[in-house]
């Protein structure tokens, strides 16, 4: 399950001409009922430290954890709020060996263990 939190600050000046998002992946605790601490897995501080100094995310990529938005973009999207619709995805294609490759591997590792087996036949008769 996911978390949204929305901050509305009062900008004095007729409106926001953009919006900060940022992806909060973990809370420093286990997703399990126990609810461990896992201080190594928390974004909390990061994301303080961000918001603290928003001017330094302008440049920020859309594959970041955060960035920014136009209200313009926000509004084109139907006042759309969620994270995935904005965050660009780097995909990176995965290559695999042929199945002629695999399958050369899989029947060597099986010889070996096939000998290995006999082996320790031969030893149990001995």
């Amino acid at each position: 399950m996911s978390t949204a939190i929305i901050i509305f600050t009062k900008t004095g000046t007729g409106g926001t001409d953009r919006v900060w998002f940022y992806d909060m992946r973990a809370d420093g605790f286990s997703l399990t009922t126990q609810r461990t601490p896992t201080p190594e897995q928390n974004d909390i501080p990061d994301i303080i430290a961000r918001f603290g100094n928003l001017e330094a995310e302008t440049d920020r990529s859309r594959k970041d954890q955060s960035f920014f938005v136009t209200a313009d973009e926000i509004r084109s999207n139907d006042y759309d709020l969620s994270y995935k619709r904005y965050h660009e995805v780097e995909r990176t294609p995965v290559h695999y060996d042929a199945p002629e490759v695999i399958i050369a591997r899989i029947e060597e590792r099986q010889a070996k263990i096939n000998a290995a087996f006999e082996e320790f036949k031969k030893l149990l008769n001995s």
